[in-house]
């Protein structure tokens, strides 16, 4: 990727929320997609989860960023280890059709194919199949310790989360994909749960990495991400790219505590 224009947004929680918010107050015309990573750890509560805000910044480390996003869900645990994408469509768009739990199929079928590509058996889960998964019911307050229509897992593992939005001026479509290992006892923390809770959580979830037994160039998907979802959605996609790359991909294995 040497040389090349990033397509990934360095950012923490806070302003990639901002970001959303920005898109939404507005009519949206024309399909926008921006890919993030970041630098530091953070921790996303779901709308529902608004309660939480002060407990959880209270309870966090001093570096643990805490955001309230729009969409539903459980908390999310940002940091170097996951790549997210927010993809916000004008609210009439084709790949909304057919409801709430349609609109997950293309962006889990996406997921899957790119991660297959990549030598891991990704597969994004139907329906019929989430009684069959290995979500657990004890960790519904985290986005990752449940398993909604179209998630992607590998054996059973959930390796990437969807979130969604709906407004009248547009729709935001949100995925996060776990590329190394994430730090579960910062998430744990913050949200003041038993530490118990965190090796459930690394036992319901698999990251790229540790799927591959490599470390995992998050440009090199990013780019590669960015492409499918313009051939999906259509050249149309705007993002607006920094001029250059902003950080250097990490070459290790995921990132120390």
């Amino acid at each position: 990727m040497t040389g090349a224009v990033s397509c990934l947004h360095l950012t923490t929680p806070r302003a990639e929320q901002e970001w959303i918010t920005q898109q939404l107050d507005e009519p949206v015309r024309i399909p926008r997609l921006r890919l993030w990573t970041y630098p530091a750890p953070g921790v996303v509560l779901g709308c529902s989860q608004s309660g939480l805000l002060p407990q959880a910044q209270q309870a966090a480390p001093p570096d643990c960023e805490i955001a309230l996003r729009r969409a539903g869900g459980g908390a999310v645990l940002t940091g170097p280890w996951m790549l997210s994408a927010s993809v916000v469509l004008p609210p009439e768009h084709r790949l909304l059709a057919g409801g709430l739990v349609a609109s997950y199929h293309w962006l889990g079928a996406l997921h899957a194919g790119l991660l297959r590509d990549m030598g891991i058996d990704a597969h994004a889960i139907p329906p019929e199949e989430l009684s069959h998964s290995r979500g657990k019911p004890g960790l519904a307050w985290a986005c990752f310790g449940g398993l909604s229509p179209w998630e992607v897992v590998v054996g059973g593992r959930k390796m990437v989360g969807l979130a969604q939005f709906r407004r009248r001026n547009g729709v935001l479509l949100t995925s996060g994909t776990l590329i190394f290992r994430p730090n579960w006892q910062l998430l744990c923390q913050a949200l003041e749960r038993p530490p118990a809770d965190a090796m459930a959580l690394d036992d319901c979830t698999l990251s790229c990495a540790d799927a591959l037994g490599v470390p995992v160039p998050v440009e090199a998907l990013a780019r590669d991400l960015f492409d499918t979802f313009s051939d999906i959605v259509g050249r149309t996609v705007q993002d607006d790219r920094p001029e250059r790359p902003r950080f250097a991909p990490r070459e290790t294995g995921h990132p120390a505590p």
